[in-house]
């Protein structure tokens, strides 16, 4: 009976840090950003997030060319570093 019991805990302690694992693996991947050349890129919702702004703010920035972007088939990306630098030099 003994080698039953030890064997459950076993199998219930692995089940755990299985559980433990993947939810590590979830959080790294909700949280992850895309990567272009090394350079990394923000979404809207990102730099929103940042700066503590409306998408509509972000949008009237984007406007007045206050902060660079790009767009590739509709989505528009922010250079983390290009973001950074508009922030360090106060222009938005």
């Amino acid at each position: 009976m003994e080698i039953l019991d030890k064997k459950l805990t076993e199998i219930a302690s692995l089940f755990t840090g299985l559980d433990e694992l993947l939810n590590t693996i979830q959080q790294a991947l909700k949280n992850r950003t895309p990567h272009l050349n090394g350079e990394k890129f923000l979404s809207n919702r990102d730099v929103c997030r940042m700066f503590h702004v409306s998408s509509r703010t972000l949008q009237d920035w984007r406007d007045r060319g206050k902060i660079p972007f790009i767009q590739i088939r509709g989505k528009i990306l922010y250079k983390q570093s290009e973001v950074y630098k508009s922030l360090k030099n106060k222009s938005l």
